[in-house]
């Protein structure tokens, strides 16, 4: 205890002494001190106030993250440090309030038992003294942590204060000051314990102890930046704790400590409105659309209670999966599918195994509403894996061969097993673009085996691990069954019987595509032009801005029909396929509806779609660029006054393009036709081998 009174009590005694010869009142100085402190701390406070307003901005995006990277903790600490380093949020910061508390109130604690130190700055060596010399006029010891109290009631009442005054160990100024120091506040005595056993005034120090922290919790619950976004039940747990925590605090320490929790529990209420003042929670937070999430959340309505059954059964679902694919023994190959979509590129490989081995697939997909569920296929066996689950399940793999469409593999989310090291992963394309550029600079450099779709991505591996001392991947000359499958059923699409020239305008869904720039003059200029123009927007790009095709469907209601039509049933790929030109700016549709059809794209220089920077640090030119200026022509924005002209010079080309497509297509894609057997057979063999 002395060590607390030397370095905690000596410098709040001094902050004491300062008050307390300002108002000559023992209550009066603790009230003071309070507030002093409580200005002190206010940069502190302010702090605190703005790391909180950001956690709670932040809380969506720390939702996202743990949904994204469901099951593994690693990589949720990882992404949230990164997100608090970004927004510059420091976690540590809402405990410093608590923290600078403690030893406070342990201070104030050595200042209320020595007063004659701290107050009436008397030296250690003469309170000691004054203390035996007070024990022997009174014929007793004085001892324990509140002796100096007891010297002060022994002067003020016990009628030694004259025979203290002749021992001249106080200086005449100080004695007159302890001997009419004031230790009652309001007929409380401050240096007193409340007791139940000792009724008294005393006693309302616990009772107003208990209220003031149900008036602060009560006033935090519903405007402090982080309790308000706690729930009901939660609140009143805390409010609970810390009513019954005052009360027993209080209980053990003098009545002056009782009266600094009170006053510091009711400043603290006067502070937050200061804070709230200062940094307004609602400037920065997104009450509005919070509130609706949770009246969301909480909705009991019929609707809302369907909707959370399902969700409900889709996660009982979810494990069925899950735990039936752990049960199968001897898996030989799995294929990962994040949608239902994705089916389509692996189509030519698995209906190729399917045909002619007895090998049985294990098809997990990240859609519980997937094609393959509906595929009446023995050895296909489907299963529903969600994004939550989707980091947990990967790490423990224990299968041969693992087949996906996703990037990234060890990068993100989704890692490779930790259960079995030997298993290969190989990945198929879902898209004819480069590996330079469309992708992220270590999108593939955790893949055992690649299915190439034609020999620039091969050069384009290759160099990447030259650049970069990567081991060499096994690069299986493959093919893209997509296309093999669009040329087949190409060959049977009916020949359209109008005649008018169809132009489908495709834009990506980057930021500055052809619907944010300059999808209304296209379709101005074309359709006076006496083009038939279709409209189809990626479905990315309707997502993210639900209300831009209505409106501007409604805006061309009096030209829509034969001659305009916007369509949104992107389950259809009729549109792409019948067009007698395809308008786009960095969409990979490009390459398909050029290579099925033979005919041309024109492209609008929108800003190129680069996900990875450093693609222009590569030898070999993404294949983007190249196609651009052989299977078409490029314009710049500027140019979509001049659009019909531009379109009239294409069409006057068709046949020389038809030619030039169809030679680079053959030059440029592996396989075509074959794909499927291609990418199967090498599976097989993988398995064989495994098998010797």
């Amino acid at each position: 205890m002395e060590i607390i009174n030397t370095v905690l009590g000596k410098p709040l005694g001094w902050i004491m002494y300062f008050c307390y010869n300002i108002v000559q009142n023992y209550g009066a100085t603790i009230i003071l001190f309070t507030l002093i402190s409580k200005l002190i701390l206010l940069p502190i406070s302010l702090m605190v106030q703005k790391n909180s307003i950001k956690m709670v901005s932040l809380q969506p995006e720390m939702n996202e993250i743990k949904k994204l990277y469901a099951g593994d903790k690693d990589r949720i600490a990882e992404e949230q440090y990164k997100l608090f380093e970004r927004e510059g949020y420091n976690p540590g910061i809402g405990c410093l309030p608590t923290v600078i508390q403690i030893p406070i109130i342990l201070g104030l604690i050595q200042v209320i038992y020595h007063p004659l130190q701290h107050l009436f700055r008397v030296p250690k060596e003469t309170v000691q003294l004054l203390i035996k010399t007070a024990g022997e006029l009174l014929h007793t010891e004085i001892t324990g942590s509140s002796a100096e109290l007891q010297v002060i009631e022994a002067i003020q009442n016990s009628g030694i204060a004259e025979a203290v005054r002749e021992t001249g160990l106080l200086a005449p100024e100080t004695f007159e000051k302890i001997r009419t120091m004031q230790l009652d506040f309001f007929g409380i005595r401050l240096s007193e314990v409340p007791s139940l056993q000792a009724p008294g005034p005393t006693l309302l120090i616990p009772l107003l102890s208990g209220l003031s922290a149900l008036a602060l919790c009560l006033y935090q619950d519903r405007y402090n930046v982080l309790q308000r976004e706690q729930g009901r039940l939660q609140q009143w747990g805390m409010t609970v704790f810390l009513v019954l925590f005052s009360l027993y605090f209080t209980f053990l320490v003098p009545a002056g400590i009782g009266l600094y929790w009170i006053c510091s529990n009711l400043m603290a209420i006067a502070q937050l409105a200061i804070l709230n003042k200062i940094y307004a929670p609602e400037k920065y937070i997104d009450y509005e659309a919070r509130n609706a999430k949770k009246a969301q959340d909480n909705d009991n309505s019929e609707e809302s209670r369907a909707k959370r059954e399902a969700e409900r059964r889709l996660q009982l679902r979810e494990r069925e999966d899950m735990e039936r694919f752990y049960d199968t023994q001897n898996k030989l190959v799995m294929f990962y599918s994040e949608k239902s979509g994705f089916y389509n590129y692996y189509a030519e490989i698995i209906e190729y195994l399917l045909r002619h081995t007895k090998i049985i697939i294990h098809y997990v997909t990240g859609d519980p509403d997937d094609q393959v569920f509906q595929m009446n296929e023995k050895n296909l066996v489907p299963y529903y894996v969600s994004d939550r689950s989707l980091g947990s399940f990967f790490a423990q793999l224990d299968v041969p061969v693992v087949v996906m469409t996703m990037p990234d593999l060890q990068t993100y989310h989704i890692k490779r097993s930790v259960v079995r090291h030997d298993i290969e992963y190989i990945y198929v394309f879902h898209a004819l673009m480069s590996t330079t550029m469309a992708y992220r600079k270590a999108a593939f450099d955790h893949f055992d085996t690649i299915f190439t779709v034609g020999p620039y991505q091969v050069r384009e591996i290759r160099e990447n691990e030259q650049k970069y001392g990567l081991k060499p991947k096994n690069l299986v000359e493959h093919g893209y069954g997509q296309l093999d499958r669009l040329l087949r059923e190409h060959e049977h699409l009916p020949e359209r019987n109008d005649k008018t020239k169809m132009i489908l305008i495709a834009p990506s869904h980057q930021p500055g595509n052809i619907m944010e720039s300059c999808v209304r003059e296209l379709i101005d200029r074309l359709y006076d032009a006496g083009y038939k123009v279709v409209v189809r927007p990626h479905p990315q790009y309707v997502k993210r801005n639900p209300e831009f095709m209505p409106e501007l469907e409604n805006s061309y209601a009096d030209k829509a029909g034969s001659r305009l039509v916007f369509e949104d049933n992107f389950s259809s790929h009729e549109s792409i396929y019948s067009a007698d030109l395809l308008i786009t700016d960095w969409s990979g549709t490009a390459f398909e509806y050029s290579y099925v059809t033979k005919r041309p794209a024109l492209f609008i220089n929108t800003p190129m779609k680069v996900i990875n920077p450093e693609y222009d640090q590569y030898e070999n030119k993404p294949m983007e660029i190249t196609f651009r200026s052989v299977c078409g022509i490029s314009i710049d924005p500027s140019e979509v006054p001049y659009i019909a002209d531009r379109v009239k010079e294409v069409f006057r080309h068709e046949e020389s393009y038809r030619r030039t497509i169809d030679a680079f297509m053959k030059v440029n894609v592996f396989n075509i036709g074959s794909s499927g057997q291609n990418g199967a057979k090498y599976i097989v063999s993988r398995l064989l081998k495994d098998k010797k």
